[in-house]
């Protein structure tokens, strides 16, 4: 991975307004600042931004790119009320986002919530969605997927070392697939914090688990899908438990025209966009 000091990208705040005040979202911005072709990439569950750092370095040459830190994730504000992480205000700081770059279209990348967000997003009214990547997510989300996913979000973990935050990230991500030490390493650097005590914590807010734990269950978001206009990238890892063979097969029979389905061999829940097979679907699919 390239290092903090050559990494062509300029770090962004936003106040954004939600139920209980103001917050602010932190995001990274790539390529020409007055490049009217814009696409917003956005992390899943527990992640953050500079999961995309290799995909919007190569979307950059074509395009600008802007990867925000969902609220509560990252480098961006924690909620002061937990309760009010949901997709109501993802999708209004979103929106936030979106009139901040002045583009009157743009293109989204979303790796599972991310992929949500951006699927409520474009089933909207007069939404300025162009193209949308939908990573390892869809209208229908399994009952079992979530319950593995409660197992670690949101667990208050304090680790003594890089390394061991590394190792924990190792275990639970396992899905991603084959990713190289230096992948390994560049997720695990970006997704520390320090905590009070001086020991190293994972870069969330576990308050983000209070709503996601609220009754699992089965999510059916076929409405939603049948909603959206906008030509459909659908990523899915092979071997996901979150992303259904079967429903990927009626998410590509049922997509707007112009929609693609590719699958990676070897990955589960989710691809990680650092493989090459990977950054050239995305980027064919964006800026062909």
């Amino acid at each position: 991975m390239p290092s903090a000091s050559t990494q062509p990208f300029a770090s962004r705040r936003l106040a954004c307004l939600g139920p209980h005040g103001f917050h602010r979202i932190a995001y990274t911005q790539w390529g020409d600042p007055d490049n009217a072709h814009v696409v917003i990439c956005v992390h899943g569950l527990t992640r953050n931004s500079r999961d995309f750092d290799l995909l919007a370095q190569r979307l950059a040459r074509r395009a600008r790119v802007l990867c925000p830190d969902v609220a509560g994730r990252g480098a961006s504000d924690w909620l002061s009320h937990p309760e009010d992480y949901g997709y109501p205000l993802y999708l209004s700081d979103m929106a936030a986002l979106m009139a901040r770059c002045g583009a009157e279209r743009v293109d989204w990348v979303g790796t599972s919530m991310g992929g949500l967000i951006g699927m409520l997003m474009a089933a909207q009214s007069g939404n300025p969605i162009r193209r949308l990547v939908v990573n390892d997510v869809g209208p229908f989300i399994p009952k079992a997927a979530l319950e593995r996913i409660a197992t670690y979000v949101g667990v208050e973990a304090r680790f003594d070392s890089p390394a061991a935050l590394e190792a924990h990230l190792r275990r639970v991500h396992e899905p991603f697939g084959p990713l190289s030490d230096a992948q390994w390493a560049h997720l695990a650097a970006h997704s520390t914090r320090t905590r009070p005590d001086g020991s190293l914590g994972l870069a969330y807010d576990p308050g983000i688990a209070n709503a996601f734990r609220t009754a699992i269950s089965d999510v059916d978001l076929w409405p939603v899908w049948r909603a959206m206009a906008a030509p459909v990238l659908i990523t899915r890892g092979a071997q996901s438990d979150l992303l259904l063979a079967d429903t990927a097969r009626r998410m590509i029979d049922t997509a707007p025209p112009g929609s693609r389905l590719v699958e990676f061999e070897g990955i589960g829940h989710a691809p990680t966009f650092m493989a090459e097979d990977q950054l050239a679907a995305v980027e064919a699919f964006l800026l062909d």
